[in-house]
This record gives structure tokens, sequence and C-alpha cells, in this order.
């Protein structure tokens, strides 16, 4: 792509990419709040939190991946004109969210087979429980949320989402802080000491507020006018079998592709928590870290997978061939440079977690992998992003099982654990586990970005536009 064309281009994906990127960062906020403050309150509260956090975002993402096949949808319909049926998806997605919150909430209250699998000491475990507990109820707003986020991105309007992430995030501090340290309210009968609840208060705290955002958004659907063009608002339309069935066909590979990589990565922490409780709360803010460094990637993906979607809406084969690798040009550029400044300031920013010599000392190790698994994650983000816009959907399955599965997951487990007996001393524990999900993240996004070069290369030489949506199979 020439130097013009990319410029033109990332004109295009910022006006998405920042609200996206502004949101997104507020929604990791939640977690950063949550570090600092269980960090604080004390180290088995901390790792109480790595653990119950990577069993909730294991669940959370997996569900959210099959809702935000509304995206594509949604992005192609409105690409296309037809906005009453781009609202009509988007409830259904919702309805879709109602009945995956099910079978979510309650892997979140019972969640043995994920202590077992860290086999946690009783104290963690205890602890993780009353986390989920209060996760379990923040579950089902978060998921609805999801289809409102999904169509807004689709139909090029992040910045409703993101005004909501942020008055969000501006609620979760003040009662985080309340539920984790405790406080003493004041009553006309005197004070009324509330307890201090640790990583529990958190779980608490994160329920509150997503009831609350999804009671302002459902709002703010009522009461802006935007939305009456798409059919949303008052009017409530009932499950469509139909409808139900093309979502799930799109979000089925979608939420199990999301579910592979993510899952790569949170179950780290389970396997981490096996080593003690010291080096999971190093793991825990090194996964922080690198979790706030992946929205900016992410931000570019969504604006570049929504435009993609509606210019194949329209019709617009040669532009979305344009956008799409663009994305990826720009995501994986400035990756590199947001990467190596981490890497270099590595230090100064774990101080900003902690300043216990014993933590710091344990996560200090494992950024030193985090410029190339950044660049890695970055490219393969943007790459599957795109793919999904043109609907293909079980090729990044493919990929994800192999590359993050295969070699990051299971390949850190060998090395970590040293089972062969040949890993050098570097490799054990934590630091064997990041090695090889670098190396995962590598292989998956070589395997990403060549099939969506290759078929780039295939429609410019064909030269042949791209079906309505309802036409065009998932592959």
């Amino acid at each position: 792509m020439t130097r013009i064309g990319l410029r033109e281009s990332a004109r295009r994906i910022a006006p998405l990419a920042w609200p996206v990127f502004v949101g997104q960062v507020a929604v990791l906020a939640f977690s950063t709040v949550d570090t600092l403050m269980a960090a604080r309150a004390s180290a088995l509260d901390l790792a109480a939190l790595a653990v119950g956090g990577a069993v909730y975002i294991s669940v959370f993402v997996g569900l959210m991946g099959m809702i935000l096949a509304i995206g594509p949808i949604a992005g192609q319909l409105y690409g296309a004109g037809k906005l009453r049926e781009a609202g009509h998806e988007t409830q259904q997605a919702a309805w879709l969210a109602l009945a995956l919150a099910v079978p979510g909430c309650a892997v979140l209250l019972l969640p043995e087979p994920f202590l077992a699998l860290a086999r946690s000491e009783p104290a963690v475990a205890a602890k993780v429980r009353d986390y989920l507990l209060g996760l379990a109820f923040a579950l089902p707003p978060a998921l609805v949320f999801t289809a409102y986020r999904g169509f807004n991105v689709a139909v090029s309007r992040p910045k409703a989402v993101m005004a909501l992430q942020l008055g969000a995030l501006a609620l979760k501090v003040p009662v985080n802080a309340v539920l984790v340290f405790g406080a003493v309210v004041p009553t006309p009968f005197g004070g009324w000491t509330l307890p201090a609840f640790g990583a529990a208060g958190c779980g608490i705290a994160t329920a509150v507020v997503m009831w609350l955002q999804l009671g302002a958004a459902v709002w703010w659907l009522r009461r802006d006018p935007f939305y009456r063009r798409f059919g949303l608002g008052r009017s409530l339309v009932r499950p469509s079998a139909a409808s139900q069935a093309a979502l799930l066909r799109l979000g089925v590979p979608m939420g199990l592709a999301i579910l592979v990589e993510v899952t790569g990565f949170t179950f780290m922490a389970f396997f981490v928590s096996r080593i003690g409780a010291t080096a999971v709360a190093g793991h825990q803010i090194a996964v922080n870290m690198v979790s706030m460094m992946f929205m900016l990637p992410l931000a570019i993906a969504n604006a570049a997978s929504t435009l993609v979607a509606q210019r194949v809406g329209a019709g617009d084969a040669a532009d979305a061939r344009r956008i799409g690798w663009a994305g990826l040009e720009i995501g994986v550029v400035i990756a590199s440079v947001l990467g190596s400044a981490v890497y270099l300031l590595r230090e100064q920013m774990i101080g900003l977690y902690t300043a216990n010599p014993v933590i710091v000392a344990a996560a200090l190790p494992l950024l030193a992998w985090v410029a190339l698994f950044h660049i890695a994650d970055a490219a393969q983000t943007i790459a599957a992003f795109v793919l999904r816009a043109y609907r293909i959907a079980v090729v990044p399955v493919i990929v994800y099982v192999v590359a993050v599965w295969g070699v990051g997951l299971a390949g850190g487990y060998v090395a970590a654990f040293d089972l062969l007996g040949i890993s050098p001393s570097w490799m054990r524990g934590a630091r064997g586990f990041w090695s090889m999900a670098t190396l995962g993240l590598a292989v998956a996004a070589l395997g990403m970005s060549g099939f969506l070069a290759g078929k780039l290369r295939r429609d410019w030489r064909s030269d042949l536009g791209v079906p309505h949506p309802a036409l065009q199979p998932t592959r």
C-alpha cells in the first residue's frame, strides 16, 4: 500500500478507533482498580483476584464473542442501507445475551473445577468463591450491554458506548474503595461500620456498576432519536428462531476463537498459582499491564473491522480490501513503538502497582517479553477481526487451537515445570509460560495475517464483489 493510501486509511480508522480505545481502557481500568486495591488489601486478596479474574474472563469472553456476531452482521446491513434489519438483529443479540447468561452464572457460582485446576490453597479458594459470587450478578447486564456495544460500533457510533463506559468507571472507583477497605457510614443514630470485603468487594462493586450502566444504556436508547431509524427504542421484538440461528452460526466460531485465545492466557494464572501466591501476584500485575497495552490494537481492530463490514455490505470490495490491510499495518507499527517504550520503562510501571520488593521481583522478569508479545498480539488480533468482517470465523479457531493452546499453553506448561528435564533456568516457573505464550502468539500472527493476505490477493485477482450478507457463507 502506498504512503498516501495508508494515510487516508488512517484518517478513516482514527475517528472510530479512539472512542473504542478510550472505552475499552475504561473497561480494563475496572481490573486495574481491582488489582491496585486488592494489592493493598493483602497478598491473598491479590492472588484470589488473579484466579477469580481468570475464571470470570474465561466465561465472559467466550459468551461475549458469540454476542459480538452482531458486529459484522449489523455492519454489513448498515452498509447496505438496511437499517430496520440491523436494529432487529441487535434486539435478537440482546435475547441471546440473556440466554447465555444462565449457564455463565452457573459456572461462576460453581467454580470448583477451576479451583482444582489452580490447586489454590484453602484461604485463597475461599476468597475466590466470594469474589465470583459478586461477578455472577454482574454477568447478565455485562452480556446485554455487549449487544448494545457491538451494534453502536457497527454503525460508527462508538462515542455513545464510550460515554457510558467512562461513567461506569467513575462510579466503580469509590464503590470499590468502600467495599474493599470498609467504611464508617454516618447515620442519625451514629456511625454504621461497613466491613472490609477485600477481593469480594471488587466483585460486588462490579455488579452494582454493571446494572447501572445497562440501565443508562436502555434510557439512552429510548431518548436518543438516532436509534428510531433502526426500530430501536420502546418496542421490543420477540426472539426469532431464524435470527438466533444466524447469530449462532457466526457467533459460535467467533466465541470459540476468542475463548481459545483468552483461555490460553487466563489458564496461565491457574497453573502459575501452583507455584505460590507471590508468583501469581507478580503474574497478575504483568497481565494487567499487557492487557492495558492491548486496548490500542483492539481499538484499531474494531475500527478496521467495522469499516470493512460496512464496505462489504455496500458492495465495495476494493475499498474493503484496502482498509483491512491498512488496519493491520498501522496496528503493527503502533504496537512496535508502544511495546518498546513499556519494555524500557517496566521498572517504573511496576512501581505504580506495588512497592513490595518480593512481588516486584516476581513481576519484573515477565515483562522482558512484552515487546515481542505485544507486537504479535496486535497482528493476530487485527487480522482475526478483519476476517470476521468477511464472516470468516472458523479459520481463526483452528489457528488459535494450534498456536495458543498447543504452542503457548501446553508448551508453557512443559517449559515452566521442566517436564522434559531440558528447560533452562530462565524458562522455569512463570517465565516459561510467558516465553511460550509469546511464541504461540507469533505463530497465530503469522497464520492469521498469512490467511488474510491470501484472501485479499484472491479477491483482488478475481475482482469480484462480495454478495449480500444473507448469501455469504461462514467459513
